[in-house]
């Protein structure tokens, strides 16, 4: 099971660097690295709806399930 953080496409489509990004929803660069790479093993609400408010997008927009073959 994989849970695939489509966030670089939510800033390209919002021509937002990660930078300002990080900076609107209150984390550290790194922070956001991890979630963009897919590394990380929790999200918390909190952050999800900053990214959404952020983003201006959904949920669904910035979370894609892949199944493990």
């Amino acid at each position: 099971m994989a849970i695939i953080f489509n966030i670089d496409v939510m800033l390209a489509r919002r021509k937002m660097q990660s930078q300002e990004l990080a900076e609107k929803i209150g984390i550290t660069q790194a922070n956001l690295s991890i979630l963009k790479t897919g590394k990380a093993k929790a999200l918390k609400i909190t952050t999800l709806q900053a990214l959404c408010e952020a983003l201006e997008c959904q949920p669904a927009d910035l979370l894609e399930y892949r199944k493990d073959n």
